[in-house]
């Protein structure tokens, strides 16, 4: 078993593509675990980088990756407009020098705060990619079923989706704040 950093840790978690190219890159720290997986966090003004994009955090977010590898659950503090941004993943978790990473396999599932509601996103980069990349059909078919039950326990508000279960997540992270230790090394 790897080992999990101590909680605190600062951290660029690193996004891939099936092909193995570069995909996302986030300013991150390691938070903890509970029953759920592997809590990270992202402070206000932490970045987000991949190839031809690049943002910066306006509220701070929570992430959460299960056991499972196969998502990466983000919610967003208010009054961000996108409260949940789930990404569908591929061994998602910690590499074997512990250093967070996941291949990102293209469907998510969001929920806006707005009129626009929750819903599956990006099916057309999914179809496309399968094809491109030869996405193994068992793993297709897989992460169609967990894309399904992830948007329904979303639009349930069930835990973890819930701010019953982000909100100490977001509140260590703030009290990380606190301390000014707030620039993440980039490794």
């Amino acid at each position: 078993m790897t080992s999990r950093p101590a909680p605190g840790t600062r951290l660029v978690f690193r996004w891939r593509k099936w092909d193995g190219s570069p995909h996302w890159e986030q300013d991150s720290v390691y938070l903890g675990s509970d029953v759920w997986g592997d809590w990270f966090g992202q402070q206000v003004g932490w970045r987000s980088v991949r190839p031809g994009r690049e943002f910066v955090c306006r509220e701070p977010n929570v992430t959460l990756v299960p056991a499972s590898g196969d998502w990466a659950f983000t919610h967003n503090a208010a009054p961000h407009p996108v409260a949940v941004y789930i990404d569908l993943a591929w061994d998602a978790g910690f590499d074997e020098d512990g250093a967070p990473t996941g291949v990102d396999m293209d469907l998510d599932v969001v929920r806006r705060t707005d009129e626009r509601g929750t819903w599956i996103d990006d099916r057309d980069e999914w179809d496309d990619h399968r094809v491109r990349y030869g996405y193994p059909a068992d793993i297709v078919a897989h992460l169609e079923s967990v894309a399904v039950d992830l948007e329904r326990r979303v639009r349930a508000g069930d835990a973890p989706f819930s701010d019953a279960v982000t909100g100490p997540w977001l509140q260590r992270l703030a009290d990380l704040a606190l301390t000014g230790d707030v620039e993440p090394d980039r490794a």
